[in-house]
């Protein structure tokens, strides 16, 4: 299947919310062509006549936090044509409730019934993400504190989970290994110590933020003199952490990741920290129930 060549409107919209629409093309028409795998949607051409036209609304089932409609419209393009017509009702980033109608979609109703599950996957998945990721940015308003993402972001979806987490209120890490360097235990083994592979990575990488894994509190002094900006706080206790932010005294910023839980992040983000690592926001989040009514 060619890649398909998104509308201008389009193109400008996810280039706005910071995503590349020649990646989303790409992974909209690789996901379609998983999903008919070479044929044709044989229940809908057998059942709907061939110059039918539908009408179909993408509703919530539940409660949450939307994200991907863009992405959903891109499906839509690909398999809909140059006659789909789109009426939004919310944007990415809006809170809805159960029926609340995201957008509505007029094209072939083949073409809609086809389309109808690539696009519910994928908005499902990122306004489920972004709905976990409000739950924590709620949980910790006004301390101070921001809730990030991780790497741990399903094979291929990086960049559009990464979004969803942004339309949920949270900032992302690193988008890879080699926009930002991440020193973890393996590492400190490899270099010997601690302030030996800070000294290394900034040695061979001048110019990328490095950010530096501790679990110790003693192992925080020789990273700082070594010129660190970003420690990470691996599975301290809200104790540890605040003595943290104490020896820091704002000279870098904080981190804290390792067993985190949402009943917890309140008293983790009042420890003075700067970020909640939380890789559950993309490796756990359920997904927001959406359905597609089609009407006549």
């Amino acid at each position: 299947m060619t890649t398909v060549e998104l509308s201008a409107d389009l193109t400008s919209r996810l280039a706005e919310a910071g995503l590349d629409p020649l990646a989303v093309a790409a992974l909209v028409t690789a996901a379609v062509a998983e999903d008919l795998d070479g044929g044709v949607d044989v229940t809908s051409v057998a059942t709907v006549p061939e110059h039918a036209r539908g009408h179909a609304e993408f509703a919530a089932r539940g409660s949450g936090v939307v994200a991907g409609i863009p992405v959903a419209e891109a499906v839509l393009e690909l398999v809909c044509g140059a006659d789909l017509v789109v009426a939004r009702h919310v944007r990415d980033g809006d809170t809805v409730t159960p029926g609340t109608v995201l957008f509505t979609a007029e094209a072939s109703t083949r073409a809609l019934l086809t389309a109808e599950r690539v696009a519910l996957n994928l908005l499902s998945r990122l306004s489920g993400v972004a709905t976990a990721t409000r739950a924590w940015a709620d949980a910790i308003e006004g301390t101070g504190a921001s809730v990030r993402d991780t790497r741990k972001t399903t094979p291929g979806l990086r960049a559009l989970e990464k979004y969803a987490v942004r339309c949920g209120g949270g900032v992302n890490h690193r988008m890879s290994l080699s926009d930002a360097a991440m020193v973890k235990d393996n590492h400190v083994v490899a270099a010997g110590g601690v302030a030996e592979a800070f000294k290394a990575v900034r040695a061979a990488f001048p110019n990328v933020p490095v950010e530096v894994e501790v679990d110790h509190l003693e192992q925080i002094p020789p990273v700082l003199d070594a010129g660190a900006d970003l420690i990470l706080l691996d599975n301290m206790t809200p104790e540890r952490m605040r003595e943290a932010v104490a020896l820091v005294a704002g000279r870098a910023r904080l981190e804290a990741s390792g067993g985190l839980t949402l009943a917890t992040a309140r008293v983790v983000a009042e420890t003075g920290v700067d970020y909640l690592a939380v890789g559950a926001l993309t490796h756990s989040a359920p997904i927001l129930d959406v359905g597609v009514d089609l009407r006549a």
